[in-house]
């Protein structure tokens, strides 16, 4: 169903081996040989394997919504309108890995100089590694004894 949308991995796949200098294989190989040693490059490989499996769960939601239109051609019941709705959330999903891999791979991409690249490559580095803030309950100031008879604060 989606043989020319099919190209967007082909498509990403090939940008990846031209801008690294290896094929996909050899670069997954690589990262995971040293995660730590391009971090860039473990973030490339991480997202082309979500965009692979969910062009393959895409592929799957296809063929059987293919397969119920082939069997009731005339009428489109709940489940067939259920399986049309997997095939758009998985075409959503796939789409929405590729514009990751896509950012991954642009340089001049929105967030990637900057402020927010400055603090981006903070949280990246992993100079904290606790909470932001203090996760102990704060002392509680002393209680004043009431006065008087009744009185209340």
């Amino acid at each position: 169903m989606s043989d020319g949308i099919e190209d967007v991995v082909g498509v990403l796949t090939e940008q990846i081996e031209c801008r690294y200098a290896m094929s996909m294989d050899e670069l997954t190989a690589a990262v995971a040989a040293a995660p730590d040693a391009n971090p860039e490059a473990t973030d490339v490989v991480k997202w082309h394997g979500l965009l692979t499996e969910s062009q393959a769960a895409l592929e799957r939601a296809e063929d059987r919504l293919l397969g119920a239109l082939e069997t009731r051609p005339s009428e489109v019941d709940d489940q067939t309108r259920a399986l049309a709705h997997r095939v758009t959330s998985a075409v959503t999903a796939r789409d929405g890995r590729a514009m990751v891999v896509r950012w991954l791979l642009d340089p001049d991409a929105p967030g990637k100089q900057g402020l927010a690249a400055e603090r981006l490559a903070r949280l990246s580095r992993g100079s904290r590694k606790g909470p932001a803030v203090p996760t102990s309950a704060p002392a509680r100031p002393g209680m004043a004894p009431a006065r008087g008879r009744g009185a209340l604060r």
